[in-house]
Order: C-alpha cells, then structure tokens, then sequence
C-alpha cells in the first residue's frame, strides 16, 4: 500500500512536489483556489486581457493518480491536515508550500477564477479612465508593476514612492539600478525615495477614485488609482503550535538543509514560507521542490534523505514590460552579471515562463 503525501498549496513549489510524487506516493494536493495562479505573469494580465489564460490554469491535468482536494487547511499537524471540523485527512509525510499573502495585482485573494477575473477585467476599464498613477512600494514587483503600466498604457504619468534611500532592496549592483531608473526615466516615470507617504489614499488598491496624499517630507501627489508594492507575508498561520514552535517573527519556517522542518523528520516546506536567506523566487520554489521530492522518494524507500538545498546567490530578472528590464545573474564563473533589456526580454520579459508552467499543469496556451 502506497504511503500518503499531503501537499498543502498549490503554488510552484506545491505543484512541483505534488507532479515529482505522482508515481510513487498516493499523493493529495490541498489548495482552495479552482486554478493554479501563475502569479509571475499576474502584472502583465493585470494591464492585457490576453494575458488572463495564461494565469490561471486549472488544476485538473496535473496529476495522474493523485488528487486535488479544492479545500483550505484549516490545521495542520504531525501527521494530518484537518480540513474543517468535520474533515482530515491522514498523511505520512506533509510538504507545506502555502507561499505568501501580497497586495492585488500580484495576487488574488479570489478563489473562484471567474471572480479573479472579473476583478481584472474592472481594473484594466478603470486604468483606461486614469492618467495619474501611484505605485507605493520600490521593491521588485513594485517596479515590474510600473513597467507594465507605461508599457500598455503610455500615456499615464505614474509615480513610484519608496520610505528607503534608493530602488530595489537588495545585494545588487549598481549597474542593476541604474539600469532601471534610465528605463524608468525614459518612461517618465517619477521615482521619489527617501520618504514613505504620509497617509495611505483613501480607497482600495486598484479602484478608480482621484485622490491627493503627501510625501512624509510634503510632496503632494494627485493620481486616480493606486497599488500598494509591499507587505509580502508568509501563510503560516494554519500551523498546530507543534508545528509553530520555531516560528520567527517574520512568520517563516526553520528548516534543515533537506528542507524538513526543524525537529520534523516528516514535515517539509518549499517556497517563501523557508527561512532560506534569499530571496523569494518562482524559481527557488521549483528547486526547493525537487530536493524535497527526491528527500521523500528516499524516506519511501527507507534511506536517508540524500539532497540538500543551499541558498544561490542574490539573483533577480526584472521586466519593466516585454521588452525592457535589467537582470543580475551568476556567469560561468560564480560571479554576478548585469543584463540589459534584450537579454531580460529573451530570458523572462516576453513569456515570463507562461509556457513552462502550462507544460507543468498539462495546459496549452497561445504563444506570446
């Protein structure tokens, strides 16, 4: 009889474990969304409808043995996700991969893909009614989302505030902002650093509604919608106190080199919910997952676990739209490469790996 693997979420990691165990665990992937959000292609869906397809892929060919229990782990301990009060499910083994919470648009609070979509749908019409933008927040996706904006609507004046000294927090380059703030630039994108907002506008991410805030240092800035570009959060709070012992502050999990959690020979975690010093990526998500998936394809066969994961380098490639962006990557040497538009576009910018994951899930999607 074959042993039980519960994956609970079903982001990049969840589904690349849950895909890796198929054929060798009775494997049951809990996720309450109806589909699987590709949410490295979210920005661009956000401002072209014809980027919605390929965001959200259902997940019914991913598994050819396993199944998909479209529910949310209410509690999670040693050995069983308790579904509600009524309902568990047993496991042998347990993989956590539950990702982090993050603001609209670059991820949904949604469920039901239908509603996702609809909320899109009035954000793309709102946008079109705009010519003042504000994005808070200069992080990574906070600059990818200014990018998206200026690309399909070049006609809004958008304006980018960060509380700290400079763009994109972070071990990297120079060259690499540089970069970007040139591409911003030409976009007449206004970038103000040093000083966070006073107040928050008054309405909802994403809705239309003119407002004025001011700078901390009395800049006034007068837009019709805003987006908040921070407050990325580990989903962790579904956690027996078992399994909650050496949580940190921040909500993240400690985990060994095989990626079980502390003190857990059973329990695992991938993706951003890992306490891995770098930072949170799609990619090391994927990676997590295959050193988890082998660590369990040993234990099911009564060896040790034989792979380790070990944090890369600090590595980003960031799109400013289709065909602009900057890159930090290691070359062949193990040091850090700085990659202009053309090469960003080439590697993530024009398919932001849309047809990957499609392979992943069993999908086909139009070409880009």
């Amino acid at each position: 009889m074959q042993q039980r693997v519960v994956v609970v979420g079903g982001g990049y990691g969840g589904v690349a474990v849950a895909k890796e165990l198929d054929d060798v665990a009775e494997v049951v992937l809990v996720e309450p969304k109806d589909a699987f959000v590709h949410a490295t292609a979210a920005l661009r869906a956000a401002v072209d409808r014809d980027w919605q397809d390929r965001v959200f892929l259902p997940y019914d060919r991913l598994l050819a043995h396993g199944r998909v229990v479209h529910d949310r782990a209410r509690l999670v301990a040693p050995g069983v996700v308790h579904l509600s009060a009524f309902e568990s499910i047993e496991a042998d083994h347990i993989v956590l991969a539950t990702g982090t919470g993050y603001p609209f648009p670059a991820k949904f609070l949604e469920d039901e893909t239908s509603v996702a979509q609809a909320r899109l749908d009035r954000l793309r019409a709102d946008l079109a009614r705009c010519d003042r933008v504000l994005v808070v927040g200069a992080g990574a996706v906070g600059l990818e989302l200014a990018g998206e904006l200026t690309t399909s609507f070049p006609h809004l004046a958008v304006t980018v505030v960060e509380q700290a000294q400079d763009i994109l927090a972070g071990d990297y380059l120079p060259e690499l902002r540089d970069g970007i703030r040139e591409q911003l630039r030409h976009r007449a994108v206004t970038l103000l650093v040093g000083a966070g907002l006073g107040s928050l506008p008054p309405q909802d991410v994403g809705t239309y509604g003119p407002f004025t805030v001011r700078t901390a240092v009395g800049v006034s800035i007068d837009a019709q919608m805003w987006f908040r570009a921070y407050g990325s959060r580990p989903v962790t709070d579904y956690l027996h106190a078992t399994l909650r012992a050496g949580m940190h502050h921040d909500g993240t999990l400690p985990v060994t080199p095989q990626l079980n959690l502390v003190g857990q020979d059973r329990v695992w975690a991938v993706g951003d919910i890992t306490d891995m010093a770098e930072s949170k990526r799609a990619t090391a998500a994927r990676e997590h997952a295959g050193v988890v998936a082998q660590n369990i394809r040993d234990a099911l066969a009564g060896r040790a676990p034989s792979a380790t994961y070990a944090p890369a380098p600090q590595l980003i490639v960031l799109p400013l739209g289709p065909r602009g962006g900057m890159s930090q990557i290691a070359g062949p040497d193990g040091n850090r490469v700085i990659l202009g538009p053309e090469q960003t576009s080439a590697i993530k910018g024009a398919d932001l790996f849309a047809g990957s994951m499609a392979d992943v899930l069993g999908r086909d999607v139009e070409p880009v």
